[in-house]
This record gives C-alpha cells, sequence and structure tokens, in this order.
C-alpha cells in the first residue's frame, strides 16, 4: 500500500472550541476575546439586551384566545356518501374503511354537512346538519343518534 494509493479525506471535522490544552487552542480556545459569546451559551432568542420580541407584542386577551385548542370535526359532504351501497350503516368506522375520511378522525369527530345531492338511501350514526338531515330522508335513509350520556352516572 503506497501513500498515493489512498483515498483522500475531504470531511474536516468540527472544531471542539474551549477543551483545553490539547485541542491546540490555548488561552482562547478559539473564541476570541472577552465578551457574552466567549464565556457561555446565548440562547437563540436572545436579542442583545433589548426587549424581546414576545415581550413586545400585546396580550391575547378576550373571547377568541384559546380558539386553538377547540376541536373541529372533520366536514364530509352528503355527496360524498353516494358511493356507499344502499342501506348501509354510516359510522366513523365505515368512513375510514371507504376511505372517505382519514384515521385521524377517530380524534376529532366528523359532521356530515347538507352541500350536493343524495341518491342512496343510507342509515347515518354521526352528526349531521338540518339540511343533511333533510337530503338523507328524502332519499330514503334515517339519521339515528345515540342518546345523550348522563354526565353522573
Amino acid at each position: 500500500m503506497n501513500l498515493v494509493s489512498l483515498p483522500s479525506i475531504k470531511k474536516r471535522t468540527k472544531r471542539r472550541l474551549g477543551q483545553g490544552h490539547g485541542t491546540g487552542r490555548v488561552k482562547t480556545a478559539g473564541r476570541g476575546t472577552k465578551g457574552q459569546k466567549s464565556r457561555n451559551k446565548v440562547p437563540l432568542y436572545f436579542e442583545g439586551g433589548a426587549l424581546p420580541l414576545i415581550k413586545r407584542l400585546p396580550f391575547m386577551r378576550g373571547k377568541g384566545r384559546n380558539n386553538s385548542y377547540r376541536v373541529r370535526p372533520y366536514v364530509l359532504n352528503v355527496e360524498a356518501l353516494n358511493n356507499l351501497k344502499k342501506n348501509s350503516i354510516v359510522d366513523l368506522e365505515s368512513l375510514i374503511k371507504n376511505k372517505l375520511v382519514s384515521k385521524d378522525a377517530k380524534k376529532d369527530g366528523v359532521k356530515i354537512l347538507g352541500n350536493g345531492k343524495l341518491n342512496v338511501a343510507l342509515i347515518v350514526k354521526l352528526p349531521v346538519s338540518k339540511k343533511a338531515q333533510q337530503l338523507i330522508e328524502k332519499a330514503g335513509g334515517r339519521v339515528e343518534r345515540d342518546a345523550p350520556k348522563d354526565k353522573d352516572t
């Protein structure tokens, strides 16, 4: 094996700053001289002693401040249900099985809205809008809702 035939190594290793005399960077350890950055870590959000951006912004007060935590159900229009078989039961599992909604809908739920026409009689066991209920009943189907559960029991 000759030195000429060895592969060249082009990748340089990262400099290890502040690791003592063995690194070849004595005294200031490659950090320059004095100042906050030479002594310790400076957080990314630090703005040089100025009032930080997060403190310059106003408080979010009032009605809509918790909207990001509100759970919104997936919406599905009535016309998407035309692909299902006649008199089939429409619930969350059947919608996932027929790939009308994703598996994430288990967490947030599904609501059926009344946009479009329905040509198939179906048994729906999901929350629906008033117009969607009219269209389902007009097509010969029905809407079944579970009775609300008591919070005491």
